[in-house]
């Protein structure tokens, strides 16, 4: 999950109070009456003054009085982790992807792990990018559960906000397959990324 903060936007000799949020490779901001996203790739400079971001991007100037974080935000959109970073990826890892169609990011991961079987699970993964679009979907975590490590994880990738597949249904289903989920990131504009894992007391070598 990208970071979140109540803040107030300075834009246009007006000031609003809402929430901002830094997703993977977007700076949102949702007000009563003011919604901006602003791409990473689009500011030309940042600056911190205290708690504020001064950010000039291609559409314009925008203040966000974000907190004691602000310099944190800057250095993240200056220099944004890539996806292979945010989710953990080590470069000796054996991983598969299953149902990923995000050809960059396929792309991305098969350079940094030692070994991407794409399409299809193999035995003894350190961690398992499982891509899902329904509920009925994730009826396929007790037979990956038995493709991952002890220590592996499987990362369940799915849109965002579709009611065909919610958070609370991924923890639900990670559940009954024996799973506990314990981290949420931004995978794109568009999906999130979960990870589940073993219980650490159930893990067996």
């Amino acid at each position: 999950m990208g970071s979140e903060a109540q803040c107030t936007a300075r834009v246009k000799g007006r000031t609003v109070a809402g929430k901002a949020r830094l997703e993977t490779e977007v700076l949102e901001f949702r007000g009563a009456d003011l919604k901006l996203s602003i791409p990473f790739k689009s500011v030309r400079t940042i600056s911190v003054s205290g708690d504020a971001l001064n950010i000039d991007h291609t559409e314009g100037r925008v203040t966000l009085d974000v907190g004691a974080n602000a310099s944190r935000w800057a250095e993240k959109i200056l220099h944004p982790p890539s996806r292979a970073q945010k989710l953990g990826v080590k470069p000796g890892w054996t991983a598969s992807a299953i149902g990923v169609d995000d050809e960059q990011f396929l792309k991305e991961l098969k350079k940094s792990v030692a070994f991407l079987s794409i399409g299809r699970a193999i035995k003894g993964n350190d961690a398992i990018f499982f891509s899902a679009t329904r509920e009925a979907d994730l009826r396929q975590l007790e037979k990956l559960k038995t493709m991952i490590k002890p220590d592996g994880a499987i990362w369940v990738i799915r849109p965002k906000g579709r009611p065909e597949i919610s958070e609370r249904a991924v923890m639900a289903a990670g559940k009954a397959a024996g799973l506990v989920d314990v981290k949420v990131v931004g995978f794109s504009q568009t999906h999130t990324a979960e990870k589940l894992v073993i219980p650490v007391a159930q893990r067996k070598r």
